[in-house]
């Protein structure tokens, strides 16, 4: 298991368009991949827009990505690399 910790950095947060391009780049791997606020909350799966959405990550959001599985650090450092370039806003 492989975690990272990032802040959402976009005016508007992690909502449904942002929301939208984490999730098509974290279907590419085969580990589970969860997101959950730190400091608390329930991990939720990072390949379902509707739990994506329930996160209300706001900017300045810090969040918590988890993979496990055989592509993990890959896929962490590509989702933390996605979040650090705007999720294409």
């Amino acid at each position: 298991m492989f975690s990272q910790r990032i802040t959402i950095t976009n005016a508007e947060g992690l909502h449904a368009r942002p929301a939208h391009e984490f999730i098509a780049c974290a279907k590419q791997f085969q580990s589970k991949i969860t997101i959950n606020r730190t400091g608390g909350g329930t991990p939720v799966n990072g390949k379902s827009l509707v739990l994506l959405l329930s996160l209300s990550a706001t900017r300045g959001t810090e969040v918590l990505i988890t993979a496990e599985g055989e592509d993990e650090s890959v896929a962490i450092a590509t989702l933390i690399q996605l979040i650090k370039s705007g999720l294409g806003e």
